[in-house]
């Protein structure tokens, strides 16, 4: 097998109108994942993950690598094996994102919403400041532990309420006997969306007070 340097390099991408998409990669690399900053492949049947970040984002690989170096071995958190001036590689994490339980119908229990909280906690404790912790970041892996990944921003400043207003819609909604067992993607999107644009901050805010 190439080394990941190399598996890296192998990586190419294109211009497509305003984007940059995938072009080309190596037979044994295995696309699992994309979002707006890189691209992430299953190296052939191990257990690491290799992340190759795009051309305009290559600087957060190192500000990543830190972070997992930061977390150590702690066991709610991909294992970190190597750094490269544009690529990450760490754990391949099987499971269901929350995502992913929603849309299936894959019960997210009140010890998952604790293990979550004690991991951001445990993030603090090494000077670090979890932020951007979304339903696409944290997995239920098939033993039942929490697994989060996409670490990226755990160095900013800034307050990040997200957490806190997802726990709050966990308790107001998703603990309802009413609440459907599976809910649609659009839907799910479309509330991210709203809450990224800040329509629903005050929502939160006023009327999901626990």
């Amino acid at each position: 097998m190439q080394s990941f340097s190399e598996l890296a390099q192998s990586v190419i991408f294109r211009r497509k109108g305003s984007k940059l998409v995938l072009s080309e990669k190596a037979d044994e690399l295995q696309f699992i994942g994309n979002g707006r900053s890189a691209v992430v492949f299953r190296v052939g049947t191990t257990n690491k993950v290799l992340k190759v970040f795009l051309p305009p984002f290559i600087h957060i690989a190192k500000e990543e690598a830190e972070i997992y170096k930061a977390l150590g071995e702690q066991p709610f958190y991909p294992k970190f094996y190597e750094v490269g001036p544009n690529y990450l590689v760490i754990d391949y994490i099987e499971g269901h994102t929350l995502f992913n339980c929603l849309l299936k119908g894959v019960t997210i229990e009140w010890k998952h919403i604790k293990e979550i909280d004690y991991a951001l906690i445990l993030a603090k404790t090494n000077g670090l400041n979890p932020s951007d912790i979304h339903l696409r970041n944290i997995f239920i892996t098939p033993n039942g532990s929490i697994k989060i990944i996409d670490v990226a921003r755990f160095r900013q400043r800034k307050t990040c309420s997200q957490w806190s207003d997802l726990k709050k819609a966990y308790s107001k909604y998703y603990q309802h006997k009413l609440f459907p067992k599976k809910v649609p993607a659009f839907f799910l999107n479309l509330i991210a969306f709203l809450y990224k644009k800040s329509f629903l901050q005050s929502f939160f805010t006023n009327r999901l007070r626990m």
